[in-house]
Parts: C-alpha cells; structure tokens; sequence
C-alpha cells in the first residue's frame, strides 16, 4: 500500500510539476520571462497581484513537500509527538502577529514588514535542508525537486515584495536579514532520528507560515479594493 502510494504520488507529480514551471514566472516584471530588477516599471497593483500569486505556488508546493516527507520518513507516532517533543518553529521569536483579532487590526506597513521578516527569515534553513536531504538514501527526486524549488522561489518573492515595500510604503530598499540574527541554529552531525524530526518540523513550520505570507499578502490586497469588508 505504501509503494502504491508513492507511485501514484510521482505520477501525478509528473503531470503537476510542468503546471508548477509554467506558472512559476509571475514575479517576473516583464511581460516575458526576465529579471526583477524591472519591477520598478509596473503599476503597484500589478505586482501585487504577482507576489500573491508567487506566495500561492509556494504554499502549495510547500504542502506537498511536507505530505511526502511525512509519508516517506515519519513514522505515525511520531507525527502525533512532534508538537509535544519540544520542537519549535524557528519563526516563534518574530513579532508577527498570530490571532485573527491581530492580524486586522495591524497596518499595511506591518503586513508587508511581517510577510518580508517571514520571507527572510526561512531563506537560510531551506537552503540548509537541501544539504540535509541529498544525504537521506531514499530522498525521492520530487521531493529534492520541490524542496529545492521553493528555496529558490522564496528568494524571488523576497525580491518581490521588497519592491512593493518601497513602491507602496515609499521607504528605501530593505535588506536585512532575519535569519542572520540566530534564529536559526542547528547540530553539525545529529543522529539520524533527531535529524528526521528537526526537518520534519522545518517542513511543518515552513508550510504553516508560508500559509500565513499568502493570507497577509491577500489581506493587504483586499485592503487595496474593499477597505471595509476585509473580514
């Protein structure tokens, strides 16, 4: 059953994944395939529309990414234990607002600043699990495939909404880097249990706040269009 299951997951894995690459060029600021370094030239709302639409793919491959994982290499224990082990989210520190009360009540500003703080602050540990995952010996090419794509695109709607900061907010180009800070930390050679559960929870909390980067970017835009029913 569980082979079966894997095989029907890389068939339509095949089928999605040319969906997932032709879709993939929203960000991009010209009409055809080309650099973000003319995002300046398009209207606000258009490159809204954009980083909403880069923010979707990434959550979505986001969640197949941690699906797979979680079938291929954890146990169902295990699963159930995560949040009781002591396993934490990376992004737990960040001031970002969590409740629904919360997220309304703050500003455009804050929208924006939490999505880029969020942003950022997953650009290093994505790009560390990709050295994690190359040494598991039956890592499925997918799932090397999606989380290797996500670690890219992340570093493009990072690009993406710093220009929409500056063009809707009018503030100078941002660069700090959240992740700089020590928010993220890790064993050089953990055992190999330990190694499965902190990526598991990498994956976990990644999808969850790559949850939370799409519906701040859908507030703002409804903010954008119907001020008052944004509910």
């Amino acid at each position: 059953m569980h082979m079966m299951t894997v095989k029907q997951c890389g068939v339509w894995a095949v089928l999605l994944w040319p969906y997932l690459l032709s879709v993939s060029i929203p960000l991009d600021c010209k009409e055809e395939q080309g650099s973000l370094s003319r995002c300046p030239s398009i209207s606000q709302e258009k490159l809204l529309d954009r980083v909403i639409q880069h923010a979707e793919l990434i959550y979505r491959v986001s969640e197949e990414s941690c699906s797979l994982f979680e079938e291929m290499f954890v146990p169902f224990p295990l699963r159930l234990q995560r949040n009781q082990a002591g396993y934490t989210c990376i992004t737990k520190a960040l001031p970002i607002p969590s409740s629904k009360s919360e997220i309304q009540q703050i500003s455009d500003k804050w929208l924006l600043h939490s999505v880029l703080m969020l942003v950022q602050s997953w650009i290093e540990p994505l790009a560390y699990l990709q050295t994690t995952l190359d040494r598991y010996d039956d890592a499925p090419e997918m799932l090397l495939n999606k989380t290797k794509w996500v670690s890219e695109k992340l570093i493009s709607l990072e690009q993406g909404v710093v220009v929409l900061i500056k063009k809707m907010l009018d503030e100078g180009m941002l660069t700090t880097t959240y992740s700089e800070q020590g928010l993220f930390q890790y064993e050089v050679q953990p055992e190999m249990l330990e190694s499965v559960m902190r990526d598991y929870t990498l994956l976990s909390c990644f999808k969850k706040d790559a949850h939370k980067m799409e519906t701040f970017l859908k507030l703002l835009k409804c903010r954008q269009t119907d001020k008052y029913n944004c509910a």
